[in-house]
């Protein structure tokens, strides 16, 4: 069977990382949902995530827009100007 090749559609860039908690900030040009699964690729960094919680302002989300910064919970280290795709 041939293998399934993901498709990858750059939704936003990392515009801080807060180390002590392991959460990065995202600004969003595309949408993104609970659930979905991304890649964090800058520097050496590349490595990919199921999106669990997101915020923004402080409160929980399910769904997020373009335009919006949502703080998440990241896996591994990310440095301000890192991309974000959406792997579908």
């Amino acid at each position: 069977m041939p293998k399934k090749i993901s498709k990858e559609k750059l939704i936003g860039k990392i515009s801080h990382y807060f180390n002590n908690i392991k959460v990065a900030v995202i600004d969003l040009s595309g949408k993104l949902e609970a659930g979905d699964k991304i890649r964090i690729v800058g520097g050496e960094t590349d490595f990919s995530q199921k999106v669990g919680s997101m915020e923004v302002d402080h409160k929980k989300i399910k769904k997020a827009k373009k335009g919006d910064s949502v703080g998440m919970k990241i896996k591994e280290k990310a440095r301000e100007g890192y991309k974000v795709y959406k792997v579908e």
